[in-house]
């Protein structure tokens, strides 16, 4: 075998590793240098799997020479090719133990994206984990005060959950994008995130949310005078007076066109159901409400 085989190049990494009678001390800086070598080696000739290996053994041995940056890199590379190979669970497990060698160098931004990979990776196999990974990954910004870092992650787990007609999770993660957007003062992505989730209500025919999300809302002046919020009232409107027509005109507007297709895509199909049953439902639930506010 050639000195160069990724094989062999394992093969000796692995013995400078082992303690032995005659090897007192693991020789890690000349074994992750054979690692590497050998990962890059078997990447180049399309053995995934061993390649992964060896990455994860790279990363092994940068943090054995305390190099978490070095590390991370590696594993990251290991978590690609399980990719490649459609291996979800080390996806996973790979992805999230980058982002913890990216936090132990104090790079939390990294440390999201790792996350943010792993998320991207497993939207469509793993949707329910993917979900969770994109909140992991809003977490780490959000202690690190870089909100607006994280809009795009909110917006990737809201159209997770639309995709799996989680609706009320949907307008949550969109509630939470307009709060991010809020602290860093980017008005517009606020308003639109807001009445993002008051579409995502009225699709899945909560009329009494949506109006509830959109009087909540209107506590804040930015959204109180935007257009998105006169979009809002409109369609709100419409829905109480059962105007169907009404309903697909304001779908139309310019103000929606520029929300995310997603959104977009919800709001042309208002509306969903029996206009005058959602309204009925809502009149009923505010009749349970002062029922229960009734203290005579």
């Amino acid at each position: 075998m050639s000195s160069s085989d990724p094989n062999k190049l394992i093969s000796k990494a692995d013995k400078l590793t082992k303690l032995s009678l005659t090897r007192w001390s693991a020789d890690w800086k000349s074994a992750t240098l054979l690692y590497e070598q050998a990962a890059n080696g078997f990447r180049v000739s399309k053995d995934n799997e061993k390649a992964k290996l060896a990455f994860e053994k790279a990363s092994k041995g940068q943090e054995m020479l305390s190099s978490p940056w070095d590390a991370a890199k590696h594993m990251e590379s290991a978590a690609a090719l399980a990719k490649e190979l459609r291996n979800w669970t080390e996806v996973i497990d790979f992805y999230r133990r980058a982002s913890e060698l990216y936090i132990q160098c104090d790079r939390p931004q990294p440390a999201s994206d790792s996350l943010a990979k792993a998320a991207r990776a497993l939207e469509d196999a793993l949707p329910d984990d993917a979900v969770q990974l994109y909140t992991d990954a809003c977490v780490i910004l959000e202690d690190d005060g870089k909100e607006q870092m994280a809009f795009d992650l909110y917006r990737a787990a809201a159209s997770i959950y639309v995709k799996l007609e989680k609706y009320t999770d949907a307008a949550t993660f969109l509630l939470r994008l307009g709060l991010a957007a809020d602290k860093s003062n980017a008005r517009n992505s606020q308003c639109k995130a807001y009445l993002s989730a008051i579409i995502v209500y009225l699709y899945a025919h909560d009329l009494k949310q949506a109006e509830k999300c959109y009087n909540d809302c209107s506590q804040i002046d930015a959204f109180l005078s935007s257009d998105q919020s006169r979009c809002a009232s409109k369609l709100l409107s419409a829905y109480r007076e059962g105007d169907v027509e009404e309903i697909k005109r304001v779908a139309q507007s310019s103000t929606i066109s520029n929300l995310d297709n997603v959104i977009i895509k919800l709001a042309r199909k208002l509306p969903t159901g029996d206009v005058a049953e959602i309204k009925g439902d809502a009149d009923k639930g505010e009749e349970e409400t002062l029922d229960e506010n009734d203290l005579t």
